[in-house]
């Protein structure tokens, strides 16, 4: 007896689990859905993106014999929810049970854990191999330790994969991690490669005009939509970045430039968290970089990095701590997030260029999210479940397994450490250090008080001031409360006033 087999927009993976075994007779269910779409008012291009994406992938599925039966958001009787969509798909088929490949997201697994009883069918929940540390594994590797550290999971990690080791069983270069060598600034006589584009087909067209008349009043832009939204556009600009961006990716991937938001980046993070890139294949193709002498192991290093150490410890600190990791909020932070994170109208020229960035093409790289809008966000004390909900809003590769921990336990530091060593807190010199933004500010990053000072300097003094306590008690932090401590009474009570004029002058209306 033939079997529903229901893939997940974020499951657009040839060999994914709940397809692997598939016989003819078989259906495969894929659905668009408003709940999604709308349980946060998803960036325009994010839902453009992965709707696309999926109609392409049905499509592949089909030219490969496979039944799909996709429901598009406008078709008649669309119910807006998984849950429905199953319901009504079981009524149109008669199979046995119901296979489906387990989710990314807390609150998905437990409706997908509910529809057994709800609906009377077996549900087999496979296992999502795509990702090289499963659970289990997770605990294994961390060793069930209150706190975690990324780089001893990374090390463990390279040992697992054999990814950039050698035959010896050490790593390649005699470092574990050449982050020493990926944080130059980007000088002005170096241009970044020119990137390739994708033209917009039938149904990619389709999609944009669905997109613009249902989601029209969400966050972001559809104009001059460009992004792969094929397995073969996506494995092209793999292919691409591997050659034109890799080489020079390690030494400026911590590097800004006005109006350069993707540098040297790979820009590939939507394409592997929707499933149309693995992250074996991409970091087999860094490390054959590598070993052809086209790329040098600090750009390879901080690329294979990047997935089989961030992004995996990452999922697997959201499994752990999950539910109630996102209600976490150790500095107490309350203040409402200001409304020029919807519109990206600040005088603040770092953040009008990241959120402007952000803004148009729902993407911004790693510096820009941690060490600009974060860093803006810890100083400022906004509110951790209002960020989280802004982060997961406006990138087109977010979704809750990746965006809470990192904003929760990685720019906020609401998890009170438990697995950032010091919160990730900086004044206006890091970002004029390693951008060009600050040259056309309207605050000067060199004064620390007054109206033309820049609001970072006061801010960081002030959140410092505010968390002293907490910063003593850390080794990697203590100095900075020495220092503070140091300072002339006065001029720290004029950056605090500074401070408090500045976050309670901005407006807030809690709309965009």
């Amino acid at each position: 007896m033939a079997r529903l087999r229901f893939v997940l927009g974020d499951q657009l993976t040839r060999d994914l689990s709940s397809l692997r075994d598939w016989k003819p007779g078989d259906v495969v269910l894929m659905a668009e859905v408003a709940d999604e779409a709308t349980y946060v008012r998803h960036h325009q291009r994010k839902i453009a993106f992965l709707f696309s994406a999926m109609r392409h992938f049905a499509d592949e599925l089909r030219r490969r014999k496979v039944t799909v039966d996709y429901v598009a958001l406008d078709d008649c009787g669309n119910s807006g929810s998984f849950t429905g969509e199953l319901e009504r798909a079981l009524k149109r088929y008669d199979v046995e049970g119901v296979i489906v490949t387990e989710p990314g997201e807390w609150r998905v697994k437990a409706m997908i854990e509910g529809w057994e009883s709800r609906l009377g069918v077996p549900v087999e929940i496979r296992a999502d191999d795509r990702f090289l540390c499963d659970q289990e594994a997770f605990a294994e590797l961390t060793g069930g330790s209150k706190t975690l550290l990324m780089e001893t999971f990374y090390r463990n990690m390279r040992k697992r994969t054999g990814y950039l080791m050698t035959a010896s069983g050490e790593p390649e270069g005699g470092r574990w991690n050449f982050d020493e060598d990926n944080r130059e600034s980007l000088p002005r006589d170096v241009e970044p490669p020119e990137r390739p584009t994708y033209s917009v087909d039938e149904t990619t067209e389709a999609v944009l005009a669905l997109v613009a008349r249902r989601f029209g009043n969400h966050f972001g832009s559809l104009d001059d939509f460009d992004y792969p939204v094929t397995r073969r556009q996506a494995l092209g600009y793999l292919r691409w970045f591997v050659r034109e961006a890799l080489p020079e990716f390690g030494r400026y991937q911590d590097a800004m430039r006005e109006g350069e938001p993707l540098l040297f980046h790979s820009h590939l993070s939507a394409l592997i968290n929707c499933g149309l890139l693995t992250p074996a294949e991409c970091c087999g193709a860094a490390e054959k970089a590598f070993r052809d002498g086209h790329a040098p192991i600090n750009a390879a290093e901080g690329f294979v990095r990047q997935i089989i150490g961030w992004r995996e410890f990452i999922r697997g600190v959201y499994w752990r701590e999950m539910p109630g990791y996102g209600e976490k909020n150790a500095l107490d932070a309350r203040r409402a997030l200001p409304d020029f994170f919807w519109t990206g109208q600040t005088e603040m020229n770092c953040l009008a260029q990241s959120i402007g960035e952000t803004r148009a093409y729902a993407y911004a790289h790693h510096i820009q999210r941690l060490m600009v809008i974060g860093n803006f966000c810890l100083l400022a004390g906004f509110d951790p479940r209002q960020v989280q909900e802004w982060y997961l809003v406006v990138y087109h590769d977010a979704y809750e397994w990746v965006e809470m921990p990192n904003v929760v336990g990685m720019i906020l530091y609401a998890d009170d450490g438990l697995f950032a060593t010091k919160p990730y807190a900086a004044s206006g010199n890091y970002i004029n250090r390693m951008s060009d933004y600050c040259r056309s500010c309207r605050y000067d990053v060199k004064q620390r008080t007054g109206e033309d000072a820049c609001p970072f300097n006061y801010l960081y003094w002030d959140f410092v001031a505010r968390n002293e306590k907490r910063l003593a008690q850390n080794p990697r932090t203590g100095r900075v409360v020495s220092t503070l401590h140091r300072m002339d009474a006065g001029k720290v009570a004029t950056m605090r006033a500074d401070a408090s004029r500045f976050l309670d002058g901005l407006p807030s209306s809690g709309d965009y």
